[in-house]
């Protein structure tokens, strides 16, 4: 039996995901903000298989609960194999630039606070010498594009974290995921016209899983999206800078 904390688990990949864990018969401990949300994933969590579930609000700029609520965790499931980080938000890129505050802000959550989690988390399974520890980027953290720096940026930030954290760990049989999904249907993507390109939360979450059972070091969500991004990645910046990306 696997003993899985996810951190952001109302968001909409984290519950397809949450899901899969529960079907597998994981015991899952659930942090999100809403305990209302909570509840509802939890009762069903447990009708699809779960061995337990355990639940706990929180909001992840809340930074001094952060240690607490790890060993809250701990103490549910009686220790921890596996960590999924899956909360975050899309900012409005167009208002980011005309407000510094609301820039700082979005990369507080959207950066910031998954780096002050993984450093309590890196700690915990680096004792324990064991263990896997996911968290959702994004392709956008690959290269700064006018439409979404500020997120990129953030995820940027999180992406190169992982990075050094991936080779410590990997020292003490921790596995360190980098998850990078390109678009992907969810509530905070409702608005944005769909092309080929977007995929299903429920697509993700399986990439994602199998990510895991794999001891991936990064996945991108689908796949094709690698090659995307090589491409985009590859552009000289004197064309760059032309371009409306």
């Amino acid at each position: 039996m696997r003993k899985t904390l996810i951190i952001g688990a109302t968001s909409a990949i984290a519950q397809d995901l949450a899901k899969l864990f529960a079907e597998a018969g994981d015991a899952i401990c659930l942090v999100a903000r809403s305990e209302n949300k909570l509840k509802i994933l939890a009762d069903d969590l447990q009708l699809r298989g779960a061995s337990s579930v355990a639940m706990q609000s929180m909001d992840v700029l809340e930074y001094e609960r952060h240690q607490s609520v790890l060993d809250t965790a701990v103490e549910a499931l009686d220790g921890l194999d596996l960590v999924v980080i899956a909360h975050g938000t899309l900012p409005d890129q167009a208002a980011c630039q005309r407000s510094p505050g609301l820039t700082k802000q979005e990369f507080e959550v959207n950066a910031l606070t998954t780096i002050s989690l993984l450093t309590n988390l890196a700690n915990y399974f680096e004792e324990k010498q064991r263990g896997s520890i996911v968290v959702i980027s994004s392709v956008a953290g690959d290269r700064g594009r006018q439409s979404n720096y500020v997120y990129g940026a953030a995820k940027g930030a999180v992406t190169i974290f992982l990075q050094g954290l991936r080779n410590r760990l990997s020292k003490s049989g921790v596995n360190v995921v980098t998850v990078k999904p390109g678009f992907v249907d969810t509530p905070m993507t409702a608005d944005f016209p769909k092309g080929a390109l977007w995929a299903s939360s429920e697509r993700v979450a399986q990439d994602i899983n199998k990510a895991i059972d794999g001891q991936k070091s990064v996945a991108y969500v689908p796949w094709f999206w690698r090659y995307i991004m090589l491409i985009i990645k590859s552009i000289p910046e004197m064309v760059f800078k032309k371009l409306s990306l």
